[in-house]
């Protein structure tokens, strides 16, 4: 196949509910980057867009949560996230948002240019209704039981648990999210697009014309949705925020985000083209143009099905050459969850981790879902780093610039005759640019990270094998032509490690003095004896990467853990056998402090404790040995019920009980008196 004049590549919007997270990275706009990068070393003309998608019902949810509007929400969050992803290095052309005005034109011109042409249906049907909010019920603002699979809080629109998205009314037992009422049905009117009459198209399109070129996951979920047959699809709701519907006798309805979402990627490159001075249309109109869209299994069906059916029905926009879903990725072992922050969040990580962007793009590519769900950890990130980052690929580098430095005064030196060795190694140099080029065209970046990797391994065994550092002393014409080759691979691995870690490539560029635009496009490896140029003067020499602690790996899961805690939920024991207020009038509580503690021989839970309760001082046996230790207590103000009947434990007599309440980890506490006035023996009523 020729190569196509020019590439529009998509990356999912981003929702604005909250920020953007690994998950989010690792299988949307990591891989996306990886490629826009790749195609732009290789001259391509390329328009990489994304942007907020801000509108939906989650958006009003969060803003309910927060106490403020919907946007003031979105403005918040596209915010933190256009600002996260810059700093990250995600090298969009445009980065949008759905609430500017151009992308509520354009959308509206979409909606009207297909109604004006009989695409839709228009459908008056009964939907879920809210009597009490006095409100249609659209997708998020219903949970109920998924009817595939049965998880008991499924949404409207879509099961979490199990992927399926469905209408509303298929769920069982629907409640309002609003008031957690039983939902009633009332008619309302809407306009639908017909996926049915696209059934047999998109049958044809996809499973004949791409089988063979698009990932597995792709094809198996658009064929699962085709065998069940589609069904006509709304594309407008009844909802106050979102883009109003341009129809006389539409009020209070919108677009349906669905609808409205992707055709944010047409509007974010029209704002893209007119600050730019381009025109927009060929990078959506024009055949010669390739588009691909990145997304994550979870947008599938509107990626393949939904948005590819409305740019037919629209007759004049090209249709995506490739889908490259990835599966999604887990946390320590758990999906990800925003709701219970479960999640490691852009923003914080560049603030914990600052200056380690590329360490973070490295682990979230070597461990990609490309295939499957992965999982990533934080002792995995720490050893990808000091293992590999640190060990392989810094230590060539770092080798090579001291070693050039100390022997050559930092110039470059010219290669004497070269041996069998050297010219294996400067071919097998010049190949790495197609074996990598093979890997990220069929979208494997895991695999094409590799091989990048592989490079660095080469330039390591050379030395190793070459040792400059001992033939300096017999035959330093020799190490001229050692060193010579080594900095052809350092320069190869700063042109080729761009697309995956631009930061390092910056750095190592600038190390290496590399400055000639024509050295640094991909095709020019080809030459790879050429690259860098005898004479030439390269920096000192800087570390790439520096080893990652324990420490600050142990801080990472010590706010997960957090994070757990946090979300656990606390059993209470049933209630106890109802008692009179006699009975507990009977009850006599005071402050005590704790004179002295020690363990009772052969037991792991008894403490021996003198307590003074103002009105004598006695010994108390306690169950507390396992959440206190008996030297840390002396002094220790508690509240003790002191008419307990005496009571021997393990031959002690117990004169009373310290009262005591669990932490939501199963740990105990002590009741403690409020204000440091009060005295031993005050009763507590």
């Amino acid at each position: 196949m020729q190569d196509p004049k020019r590439y529009t590549i998509t990356a999912a919007l981003p929702y604005t509910n909250g920020p953007v997270h690994i998950g989010h990275l690792a299988g949307v706009y990591v891989p996306a980057d990886i490629y826009a990068r790749y195609l732009r070393l290789n001259g391509k003309d390329v328009a990489f867009v994304c942007g907020s998608d801000e509108h939906g019902v989650p958006i009003t949810l969060k803003a309910k949560a927060e106490g403020i509007s919907p946007q003031q929400v979105v403005d918040k969050y596209h915010k933190i996230i256009k600002t996260s992803f810059k700093e990250f290095g995600i090298s969009f052309d445009n980065y949008s948002r759905t609430s500017a005005p151009v992308h509520h034109e354009t959308a509206s011109d979409f909606f009207k240019d297909l109604y004006d042409h009989g695409k839709f249906i228009e459908e008056t049907s009964a939907q879920l209704y809210d009597e009490d909010a006095k409100q249609f019920l659209a997708d998020r603002f219903i949970i109920g039981t998924c009817p595939k699979c049965g998880y008991e809080e499924s949404y409207g629109d879509q099961c979490e648990n199990c992927g399926t998205s469905h209408n509303a009314q298929d769920l069982i037992n629907p409640k309002s999210v609003i008031t957690g009422n039983v939902p009633s049905l009332k008619e309302t009117k809407h306009w639908y697009l017909p996926l049915n009459e696209y059934q047999d198209w998109l049958g044809e399109w996809i499973l004949k014309g791409h089988k063979n070129d698009w990932k597995t996951n792709v094809l198996g979920q658009v064929k699962s949705w085709l065998d069940d047959g589609l069904k006509p699809r709304a594309v407008t709701r009844d909802l106050d925020w979102g883009i109003p519907v341009p129809l006389k006798g539409a009020e209070g309805k919108v677009l349906y985000v669905w609808f409205d979402a992707p055709i944010g990627y047409i509007s974010s490159t029209k704002e893209w083209a007119e600050r730019t001075g381009k025109n927009w249309e060929p990078y959506w109109k024009d055949k010669d143009t390739q588009l691909i869209h990145f997304i994550g299994k979870d947008n599938i069906v509107f990626h393949c099905i939904i948005f590819p059916a409305m740019l037919k029905a629209q007759g004049s926009y090209i249709l995506p050459e490739n889908v490259p879903a990835n599966e999604f990725l887990n946390l320590e072992g758990n999906k990800i969850s925003t709701s219970k922050n479960w999640a490691v969040w852009l923003h914080e990580y560049l603030e914990d981790f600052p200056e380690k962007q590329d360490v973070l793009r490295y682990v979230l590519t070597a461990n990609a879902p490309e295939t499957k769900d992965n999982d990533f950890t934080w002792k995995d990130f720490q050893a990808r780093n000091n293992n590999e980052l640190v060990a392989i690929f810094g230590n060539f580098i770092n080798r090579v610039v001291v070693l050039t430095n100390k022997y050559f005064e930092g110039v470059i030196p010219s290669p004497r005759s070269f041996s069998e060795i050297d010219q294996q190694t400067l071919e097998l140099t010049s190949e790495y640019p197609s074996i990598i080029e093979k890997s990220i065209k069929r979208y494997r970046f895991r695999e094409a990270l590799t091989e990048l990797m592989n490079l660095a391994r080469l330039g390591n065994k050379y030395l190793a094998d070459e040792e400059p550092w001992k033939q300096i002393k017999t035959d330093p014409e020799r190490v001229e032509t050692i060193m010579f080759v080594a900095l052809q691979i350092a320069g190869a691995l700063a042109v080729l490690c761009e697309p995956f870690l631009p930061f390092t490539s910056n750095k190592l560029k600038g190390i290496l003095n590399m400055k000639d635009p024509e050295s640094l496009n991909w095709n020019s490896i080809g030459s790879a004896k050429e690259l860098l140029l005898p004479k030439q003067h390269i920096g000192k020499a800087e570390l790439l990467f520096a080893k990652i602690e324990d420490t600050d790996i142990q801080q990472q899961i010590d706010k997960l853990e957090a994070t757990k805690l946090s979300n656990a939920e606390v059993v209470f024991e049933p209630q106890k056998e109802t008692i009179s207020f006699e009975d507990f009038t009977k009850l006599d509580i005071r402050i005590g402090t704790i004179l002295e503690a020690e363990k009772i021989p052969k037991t792991k839970k008894l403490l021996k404790l003198t307590v003074d309760v103002g009105i004598d001082i006695r010994t108390i046996v306690s169950g507390i040995a396992e959440s206190f230790d008996p030297e840390k207590i002396i002094g220790q103000k508690v509240t003790v019920l002191v008419n307990l009947a005496p009571r021997k434990l393990r031959g002690v007599e117990s004169q009373g009980m310290i009262l005591m309440s669990d932490t939501p980890d199963g740990k105990l506490t002590f009741i403690e008196p409020e204000g440091n006035t009060v005295v031993n023996g005050e009763k507590v009523s």
